[in-house]
């Protein structure tokens, strides 16, 4: 049997990919399974969005329709705090950088990623500064030093032109896009099919790893 990976493509600052959290963390339990992340840079350039209140107005009901769809918890410090930040920038770079750098660090990429996401959505912390993330990646054990320098050395652009290809692939056209992969194989898993439904997102994974 060809190996099977699951591949994500996503953005840490991605309400949708918070609420497909669940998902992955189900995935991950499963034996024979590998995980690829995509980061596909969602806020980047000029795409980055300041702070304040109009942010807060357009993402806010994204939000409680993800927090009502998927149980994801959105806590106050974020939206009446950090959305209201003037002056800071929704900026998909620094978290993006930081979850690259893990793999050769000996970190797990993925579980960064759902501690940032909970940072930023649960906790309502600036989740652009490298002493945070490095306090995040040191709950893995890895040095701060070791991390601020993979941090910087990371390929993020020829990870991103990466994760294009991988979208293109995967059929997707936007956050989060989901396919399993079986040597040739392409199995595209629709994320908003089971939102809320972890279980069954690893039981589909299983049947099509078992056929």
């Amino acid at each position: 049997m060809n190996e099977t990976s699951l591949h994500y493509v996503y953005d840490p600052l991605c309400g949708w990919c918070y609420g497909a959290a669940p998902l992955l963390q189900a995935a991950a339990g499963i034996s024979g399974l590998h995980i690829e992340l995509h980061a596909g840079g969602l806020w980047l350039g000029e795409r980055r969005q300041p702070m304040g209140q109009a942010l807060r107005d357009y993402v806010r009901p994204h939000d409680e329709r993800i927090q009502a769809l998927t149980g994801q918890p959105f806590g106050e410090h974020y939206f009446n705090e950090l959305l209201l930040r003037d002056g800071l920038l929704l900026d998909s770079e620094q978290p993006i950088r930081a979850i690259l750098a893990m793999p050769a660090l000996g970190g797990k990429g993925l579980t960064l990623l759902h501690r940032i996401q909970q940072s930023h959505y649960r906790d309502g912390i600036w989740i652009g500064s490298l002493e945070h993330l490095s306090s995040l990646a040191a709950e893995q054990g890895i040095d701060a030093a070791v991390f601020a320098d993979a941090y910087q050395n990371v390929d993020l652009a020829g990870h991103l032109a990466d994760s294009q290809r991988w979208m293109r692939r995967l059929g997707g056209q936007g956050y989060p896009t989901l396919g399993l992969v079986q040597g040739d194989k392409v199995t595209p898993l629709s994320a908003s099919s089971f939102l809320g439904e972890p279980a069954a997102f690893a039981r589909q994974i299983q049947a099509v790893m078992g056929g």
